[in-house]
């Protein structure tokens, strides 16, 4: 009998025991993975929208009948091609170029400089300022002389200034075009005078036009309709007119350049703003004499053909996971955080398709610092990638190791001291 009884005290004394340690254990688990009971978020599924569900209607077929041989049509924020024909193509852009000899003056010249005219820049053929060899201006009064008259002789002054020489003056204009993205790019010289490795296209003479207008001192010169200024010495009087005529003729126009030569035909490329809208159109081989006109009827018909059906839209921030499950580590799950962020706004027309993504492995793999980005906030416009945001662990989760083990073990057995 006593032993029945002694075994059986033992039996309870076990059982007490082990259920003790069951609870500890699962107590002590509790904050260990990956046995922890952190829930981690699901990933967020992809989220298509098209410009319909903004309400945008189409109100404008592409345009017909243009003149060009090549054109295009330019969202100026993002620098979108909102229409073009043979838009990158390499062609002449005649003295659309100076649009890159002013903003380069403007940004590496000072304004009350003296240039000094050499032989060289006396001798360029018309359109003319007729400087002399020796003669002196200040810079900013070249710059209204150069793009209201478009005259070649101020733009070979300007370039020799700034360049040294023309062909100094022509690397940095290269320089500054491969910086802007323009691979199709190439200048030779500051006044778009013909020359067969003078070229660019009408999409990147957009690029570098939706560029210089940022610049307030470029957008004063080139819609300012008259300057009048005399030489360093005060001894000979010039006055300047704008010439282009967009600028009077449309609503909105902000203006930018005209050109011509032989080769080049006539060419020009303008800029408007609506309701927030910045427009940028260049049409190249636009005709030629007597067909000086073209350049504006195929201008405005790309201008209107934009505003009509492109409405610009702010697309909403997307909802992305707070945590992911992380393998291996000492947390079961990494929280995550957007360190970069802008707001999304673009010019949409009605078919147009806007994909949000969240790219993000299903789980992570110990050890992953914070601040490592593990994912992209991914905005797709038409299958091609535009925005990326970068997601980035939150905290510092190390790999498990030995030391690891034994804090659970002291958890386990010395949980009670």
């Amino acid at each position: 009998m006593q032993k029945i009884v002694s075994f059986f005290l033992l039996g309870i004394s076990l059982l007490l025991l082990f259920l003790s340690m069951t609870d500890r254990l699962s107590y002590a688990l509790q904050s260990f993975p990956p046995y922890c009971n952190i829930k981690t978020s699901l990933l967020a599924n992809d989220k298509t929208l098209t410009g319909a569900d903004y309400s945008i209607l189409s109100k404008k077929k592409h345009p017909d009948g243009m003149y060009a041989r090549a054109y295009c049509l330019l969202d100026a924020d993002s620098k979108r091609t909102l229409l073009g024909s043979n838009e990158n193509q390499q062609m002449p852009m005649a003295s659309t170029t100076k649009i890159m000899t002013c903003i380069l003056a403007l940004e590496n010249g000072k304004m009350d400089s003296k240039v000094k005219v050499s032989s060289y820049a006396a001798s360029m053929p018309d359109v003319q300022l007729n400087m002399q060899a020796g003669d002196t201006f200040y810079l900013k009064d070249l710059l209204y002389s150069l793009m209201l008259e478009s005259h070649n002789d101020t733009a070979a002054a300007i370039a020799e200034h700034l360049g040294g020489t023309v062909e100094g003056f022509a690397e940095l204009m290269n320089q500054k075009a491969e910086r802007l993205g323009c691979t199709d790019t190439n200048f030779v010289t500051p006044n778009g005078l013909d020359d067969k490795n003078h070229y660019t296209t009408a999409k990147e003479l957009c690029i570098i036009a939706s560029y210089a207008i940022q610049n307030a001192d470029f957008l004063k010169i080139i819609q300012t309709p008259s300057h009048q200024f005399s030489n360093c010495k005060g001894t000979r009087s010039y006055a300047v007119n704008n010439h282009d005529a967009f600028l009077t003729r449309y609503p909105g126009a902000i203006g930018i350049k005209t050109g011509f030569t032989g080769n080049a035909g006539y060419c020009f490329c303008g800029a408007a703003k609506r309701d927030g809208k910045t427009l940028v159109t260049s049409v190249l081989a636009c005709g030629w004499p007597p067909n000086k006109g073209y350049k504006w009827v195929d201008t405005k018909k790309l201008m209107d053909y934009g505003f009509a059906n492109f409405q610009t839209v702010t697309i909403d921030k997307q909802k992305t996971p707070k945590t992911l499950p992380i393998v291996g580590g000492t947390s079961a799950a990494m929280p995550l955080c957007r360190t970069s962020y802008k707001k999304v706004s673009l010019m949409l027309c009605q078919d147009d398709t806007v994909t949000l993504k969240i790219n993000l492995p299903e789980t992570l793999t110990a050890p992953v610092r914070q601040g490592d980005i593990v994912g992209y906030e991914e905005y797709y416009l038409n299958d091609e990638l535009i925005y990326q945001f970068p997601l980035t662990a939150k905290k510092t989760v190390p790999k498990r190791d030995l030391s690891y083990y034994q804090n659970i073990l002291r958890k386990l057995f010395l949980f009670s001291l």
